[in-house]
C-alpha cells in the first residue's frame, strides 16, 4: 500500500516467507512484503567474541611486531593510533552497522544499498574464500608443530636428524647466510620438504595432507551449527590466546637479555615519522588487522539484533586488537632479547615478520626455556585458536552469502544448512591442496601477497564508494537512528564523508606505486607466476565492473535513467528484527524511501545475484 507521498508502505507478518532469486521476498502485493526469520547471537557477547577472535588473528603475531621495529620502534604507534582512528574504527562501524540494520551477508547487503556496485559484495566474498583456502594451511603447520612439541628435547633442538644438511646446519640462529639454524632446516627440510621454486611443486606431503584435512574438520564442527553454536566454540578460541600472551609475557620477561629486546621494540626513532612508507604501513596494518572489506564482520553482525550497541562493539573490538598486537610485540621481543644474548647474534638479525617468525624463530627460543616441551604446546595451541577464528569468520561469509542468495534452491536438494557448510568446507579443502606439496610454500606466499595485500586495498575503496558516497551518510545515519534511538555522532560522519574516501583512495595509489612483486627469502617468482598472481587478484575484483555492466543491462530506459535508477538505492528505513532466535519481530509498517511498486521491482530483478 502507499503513502500519502507515493512511497511504498511495507508490513511484516508471522508467516513462513519464500525468496525469488534476488533473495527478496516474491510475497509482494499491493507493496505488502513479508520479512525473513533470521537466527541470532544468544547474547551480545558471543559477537563480541567472535568480532575480537576475527580481527585478532596471526598478523598480530608476526606481523605487528615486526612492522614496529621496522618502522620507529614506539614512534610507529604515532601513525598506527592516528590511522586506527581516522580509518579504522570509522570503517569498522560502518561494517557492523551495515550487517546489523540489513540481516543479511555482504552480497546482497551492498546489492540493495547502491546496485550499480552489487558486485563488491561478491567481490568480499570471493576475496574470503580464497583466503580461506590458504589461510587454513597455518592451522595444518601449527597442528604438525603442536603434535612434534610432546617430546624432550625438541626436534629441531639439533642438526642431528635424518632431515639435517650437516654441512650448513647449525643448533642454533647465526648472522651466517651460508648456514641455517636447526629450526630453519626442521621448517624446511620436515615440515615442508621444500622444493627449489614454484615450477617444481613436487608431490603431496601426506603428513600435511592429513593435518589439513583435520583442520577443515575442526572448522566444520565448530560453525556447522550456525551462530548458535559457533557463539559457544568463541568462548574458548577468543579468550584462551589471551590466557597464553600473557604466561609467555610473563616467563618471557625473567629471561636474561628480555629488557633489552623490549627495549629495542619501543625505543622510537622520530626520524622515521618523516617518511611516508611508515604512514602507509600502519593503515595497511590497521587496514587488514581489523579485517575491513573482507565482508565477514558484515556477515557476523548481521545475525545480531537491532539494539546491539554498534559502538560499544566497534570500541571493544579495535581496542582489543591494538592492545593485543602491542602485547604480542612484547611477547616476541622479549624471547628476540633473550636469543639475543644467549646465541650472540644481534637483535637486527633475528627479527623477522611471516611464517619464518612462529615457525623458526620462537621455536628456536623455546629450545633453550626451562621446560621447553611446556611453551612450545601452549604457543601451538595458541596459534592454532587465533587461526581458528579468523578461519570461521571466512568460511562464515560465504555460508551466509549463499544461504541469503540461494536459500530454497539449496535446501531442496541439500536438505540442511549443515550439508551446505559442508559442502563450502569441501570445496575450500580440496582448492587448498597445491599447498601441502613440497612447493606448497611458494603456492601460499603466492596467494597471500596478492589477495591480501594487493586486491583487499581497491575492493575497500569500492566498498566507501557504495556506502558512503551512493548509499549516502544521511541514509546510513538514519538507519543508525532507528537501531540505536540516536545518531551517529560527527566524528563518525565526516570520517565517512570525507577522511575515509579519501585515505583509502591516497593508500590505493601508494599500493600501485610502491608495489614490490612477490618474493619468499631469496626466491624470486617467475614472471609467468607473477601474471598468475594478478590473475588470482582479479578473481575477486572482476566482479566489480562485471555487477556494475550486469545492472545497467539488465535496467530498460536511456542510459542516463537506467544509471540513474542503478545509484538508487533499494531498501527500507527498516527492517523486521527477530528479537528470539526462533520468533519474529512483528513491526509496524514500514517505508521504502523513493521507490514506487514498479520501479522496485525493476531494480529488484536487476540485482540478481
Amino acid at each position: 500500500m502507499k503513502n500519502n507521498d507515493g512511497s511504498v508502505q511495507m508490513k511484516t507478518r508471522k508467516a513462513k516467507t519464500k525468496y525469488d532469486s534476488t533473495g527478496t521476498s516474491a510475497d509482494k502485493v499491493n507493496g505488502l512484503v513479508e520479512v525473513p526469520p533470521r537466527e541470532t547471537w544468544s547474547r551480545q557477547i558471543e559477537f563480541l567474541l567472535a568480532g575480537i577472535g576475527y580481527s585478532v588473528g596471526l598478523g598480530n603475531v608476526w606481523r605487528f611486531p615486526f612492522l614496529c621495529y621496522r618502522s620507529g620502534g614506539g614512534a610507529f604507534l604515532i601513525p598506527f593510533f592516528v590511522m586506527l582512528v581516522v580509518l579504522g574504527i570509522p570503517l569498522l562501524y560502518m561494517e557492523i552497522a551495515i550487517g546489523q540494520y540489513f540481516r543479511v551477508g555482504p552480497v546482497k547487503a551492498l546489492a540493495l544499498m547502491c546496485p550499480l556496485l552489487k558486485g563488491v559484495g561478491v567481490a568480499s566474498v570471493a576475496i574470503s574464500f580464497i583466503m580461506c583456502t590458504y589461510y587454513n594451511l597455518i592451522i595444518c603447520w601449527a597442528l604438525y608443530y603442536l603434535i612434534n612439541s610432546f617430546q624432550n628435547p625438541l626436534p629441531w633442538h639439533s642438526c642431528n636428524n635424518t632431515w639435517n644438511h650437516p654441512e650448513s646446519c647449525t643448533d642454533s640462529h647465526s648472522a651466517s647466510n651460508i648456514t641455517d639454524s636447526a629450526s630453519q632446516q626442521f621448517f624446511d627440510y620436515h615440515v615442508l620438504q621444500k622444493t627449489n621454486g614454484l615450477e617444481d611443486l613436487g608431490d603431496i606431503r601426506w603428513e600435511l595432507f592429513g593435518f589439513l584435512a583435520l583442520a577443515w574438520v575442526i572448522v566444520y564442527f565448530c560453525i556447522f551449527k550456525g551462530v548458535q553454536w559457533t557463539g559457544k566454540v568463541v568462548y574458548v578460541t577468543a579468550l584462551f590466546p589471551y590466557v597464553v600472551l600473557l604466561a609467555l609475557l610473563v616467563n618471557n620477561t625473567q629471561l636474561p637479555g628480555a629488557v633489552k629486546g623490549i627495549n629495542y621494540f619501543v625505543n622510537p626513532d622520530w626520524e622515521k615519522l618523516k617518511e611516508i612508507q611508515v604512514w602507509v604501513y600502519a593503515a595497511v596494518q590497521v587496514f587488514n588487522s581489523l579485517g575491513i572489506g573482507f565482508g565477514s564482520l558484515i556477515a557476523m553482525a548481521s545475525y545480531n539484533k537491532s539494539n546491539h550497541k554498534i559502538l560499544n562493539n566497534t570500541l571493544a573490538i579495535s581496542l582489543t586488537n591494538t592492545a593485543t598486537s602491542i602485547l604480542s610485540g612484547f611477547v616476541i621481543f622479549s624471547a628476540f632479547g633473550y636469543m639475543s644474548q644467549v646465541i650472540n647474534v644481534p637483535i637486527d638479525k633475528i627479527a623477522v615478520d611471516g611464517p619464518g617468525l612462529v615457525f623458526v624463530i620462537y621455536p628456536e627460543a623455546f629450545v633453550t626455556m626451562p621446560v621447553s616441551p611446556l611453551w612450545a604446546v601452549l604457543f601451538f595451541v595458541m596459534l592454532l585458536f587465533l587461526g581458528l577464528d579468523s578461519q570461521f569468520a571466512m568460511v562464515e561469509v560465504m555460508v551466509t552469502s549463499l544461504m541469503d542468495a540461494h536459500n530454497d534452491h539449496l535446501l531442496k536438494y541439500l536438505k540442511r544448512k549443515e550439508f551446505v557448510v559442508l559442502a563450502v568446507c569441501v570445496a575450500a579443502f580440496l582448492l587448498g591442496i597445491p599447498n601441502v606439496t613440497q612447493g606448497g610454500i611458494y603456492v601460499f606466499q603466492l596467494l597471500d601477497h596478492y589477495t591480501a595485500q594487493v586486491s583487499i586495498v581497491f575492493l575497500a575503496f569500492c566498498e566507501v564508494i557504495a556506502v558512503c558516497c551512493f548509499y549516502g551518510v544521511s541514509r546510513l545515519s538514519q538507519n543508525i537512528t532507528e537501531m540505536q534511538g540516536k545518531p551517529p555522532n560527527i566524528y563518525l560522519r565526516v570520517s565517512w564523508q570525507v577522511l575515509s574516501p579519501v585515505l583509502i583512495l591516497t593508500l590505493s595509489v601508494f599500493v600501485v606505486l610502491n608495489f614490490e612483486p612477490v618474493r619468499y627469502g631469496s626466491y624470486k617468482y617467475p614472471a609467468w607466476a607473477q601474471g598468475l598472481g594478478w590473475v588470482i587478484a582479479l578473481a575477486s575484483l572482476v566482479w566489480i565492473p562485471g555487477g556494475a555492466l550486469h545492472t545497467l543491462l539488465t535496467l530498460k530506459g536511456p542510459f542516463l535513467k537506467r544509471l540513474s535508477k542503478a545509484i538508487t538505492p533499494v531498501v527500507p528505513v527498516h527492517v523486521s528484527i527477530p528479537t528470539e532466535a526462533a520468533a519474529l519481530d512483528t513491526s509496524p509498517a514500514v517505508t521504502l524511501r523513493g521507490m514506487s511498486s514498479p520501479l522496485q521491482a525493476e531494480i529488484l530483478r536487476s540485482t540478481f545475484v
